[in-house]
């Protein structure tokens, strides 16, 4: 069996978006390179706690791999990605 954990982004939240969503994080499999912003509308599709707690992006911040970054920013295959207010 082929492990897919260098294609996951692992996705941390932290406050209130932590008790929106009900975890602290979760595994995404990515096929390739995408915006944080991309991956947020993947999350969005997740459920409707997904949906709620990303319904409005701007006071979302973002770190990949424990640096702050834009929405804009790419996120890879294998990175982390910390989604806080």
């Amino acid at each position: 069996m082929m492990m897919t954990n260098n294609l996951a982004v692992r996705v941390l939240y932290f406050a209130w978006l932590r008790e929106k969503i009900g975890q602290t994080e979760e595994q995404i499999v990515l096929a390739s390179p995408i915006s944080a912003r991309e991956l947020v509308n993947l999350l969005i599709k997740q459920s409707p706690a997904h949906q709620a707690a990303f319904c409005d992006l701007e006071p979302i911040r973002v770190a990949i791999n424990q640096k702050l970054a834009s929405m804009d920013a790419v996120v890879h295959p294998g990175d982390e990605l910390a989604l806080f207010p």
